[in-house]
């Protein structure tokens, strides 16, 4: 029996639902207007897909092969020769991978793909930047701002994406760079560039050329109000990676973090510190971080945190004081998690006596990194106890440590690494879980204080402040 002729349906520019019929509005992700008219696959009579079917392309559809004849070696990687950012990434980039690069305005995301075109070029080969917000010159004004006046990068500006594969096609380069996504347009597409149906087709064409070409492709991507990567949120499962680049524009340090990666962790984060010359990297973070802190003031503690495969000590500060005329107490925090920090306060108002509920707490994590490990409640509960009570925390003395409900210390991973990066920088003393003494601590570099919870902290600080 022949097959069915192709059945019409309706798929949701945004998230992918599909419908047999139009719907105003998508049930799935409640965006308006967004369902469009897609063909379906020819079906056969017993309602599969008919036999003998062709792809797209015209080829035979590929014949399934066991997974255990997939070679699985990993593949091979270009360093694109800033050391953080390869960080991110894994090792570098690998041919055919689509990254997508997020961040506010001004960050520095161009600046950052520029200095890594013009590195990846000098040492691999080709690197085509396709400048789409951009005119040339201003692209090469920054270049000359950032020393890199001989620079062997390609250089085009072009809004229209056919035409910036037309120019990949025939320069075959290694590399693309793509700034940006949202400007970037095509003439199959009704819309203006940047909607959702512009980005995602422009961003499919991107895709299908680094695939079937094998040219590694950088694309920078614009953020709402909210922070998230606007556009469809197909857009971020279709890459291989999202990177975001976060920090101030009035501050002098970036922390690139990554969200997906097919070919690497996400625990990873790369610290720049931006300058005359553009990013550079920050090869001992802790130090720097450290470099202008208030030492042996009320309010302030040093946390061991883990990002990734790296060690970081930050200062986290605490500043209470009476709220004003009686009334709703603030709570401000920065660079440290709102939830945890609500329970670490709740946690000494209960369980060690302090009447937080009747002053404003400020909390910082300073030098703009984010601490989203629980490790880091040990160091917010002694920060604010110390402000609280206006005595301040040996300047020696370096904590970590999840803070339980009860008012218990909890565990945390890779304790010792934590305890060998504080002891390397000089710290003397170490308040951590009592179930992460190291054994044979009383012979290491740094003094331990195991604790079980957070009133037996308290005291450590107070005997090592004495």
């Amino acid at each position: 029996m022949a097959a069915k002729p192709p059945r019409v349906k309706y798929a949701c520019d945004e998230c992918g639902y599909e419908s047999p019929r139009w719907l105003g509005r998508c049930p799935s992700c409640g965006s308006w207007n967004s369902m469009r008219e897609v063909q379906a696959a020819p079906v056969s009579p017993r309602g599969g897909l008919a036999p003998g079917r062709r792809s797209a392309a015209g080829q035979p559809a590929p014949e399934p092969v066991r997974l255990s004849q997939v070679d699985p070696t990993d593949d091979a990687r270009f360093p694109t020769g800033v050391g953080e950012f390869d960080r991110v990434l894994g090792g570098g980039l690998v041919p055919g991978s689509v990254v997508l690069v997020g961040g506010d305005p001004g960050v520095g995301k161009s600046t950052l793909l520029l200095q890594a075109g013009d590195h990846f070029a000098r040492a691999h080969g080709d690197v085509l930047y396709v400048s789409a917000e951009e005119s040339l010159r201003q692209v090469a004004l920054r270049a000359r701002r950032l020393g890199l006046d001989d620079t062997p990068l390609r250089l085009i500006a072009e809004t229209d994406v056919d035409a910036a594969v037309d120019a990949a096609l025939h320069v075959r380069p290694k590399l693309m760079i793509v700034d940006s996504i949202q400007a970037v347009s095509t003439a199959d597409a009704d819309s203006v560039p940047g909607s959702l149906v512009q980005v995602r087709e422009c961003a499919a064409r991107l895709i299908r050329l680094a695939k079937l070409e094998g040219i590694a492709v950088l694309m920078v991507g614009h953020v709402t109000k909210q922070g998230s990567l606007a556009g469809p949120k197909v857009l971020e499962h279709a890459v291989d990676a999202v990177l975001y680049l976060e920090g101030e524009r009035d501050t002098q340090f970036r922390v690139m973090r990554a969200v997906k990666n097919r070919f690497g962790s996400t625990d990873e984060i790369g610290i720049f510190e931006m300058g005359d010359a553009g990013l550079r990297d920050v090869a001992n973070p802790s130090a720097l971080f450290l470099q202008e802190r208030a030492a042996g003031e009320p309010g302030t503690v040093v946390v061991a945190g883990v990002e990734g495969s790296r060690s970081l000590l930050v200062e986290v500060q605490a500043l209470v004081g009476p709220a004003p005329f009686g009334g709703t107490p603030r709570r401000q925090v920065s660079g440290v998690d709102y939830q945890r920090a609500a329970i670490v306060l709740a946690v000494l108002e209960r369980r060690c006596g302090m009447p937080l509920h009747t002053h404003d707490v400020y909390i910082n994590a300073v030098g703009g990194v984010r601490l989203d490990e629980p490790a880091a409640d040990l160091a917010v509960a002694l920060a604010v106890a110390s402000a609280f009570r206006d005595r301040p925390v040996d300047a020696g003395t370096v904590v970590f440590g999840e803070v339980g409900l009860t008012g218990e210390v909890r565990g945390v991973r890779q304790a010792e690494r934590r305890a060998r990066e504080a002891a390397k920088l000089g710290f003397r003393r170490c308040i951590l879980p009592r179930s992460n003494v190291p054994p044979g601590a009383a012979a290491a570099d740094i003094q331990f204080f195991g604790v079980s919870t957070v009133v037996d902290a308290l005291r450590a600080v107070e005997a090592g402040s004495a």
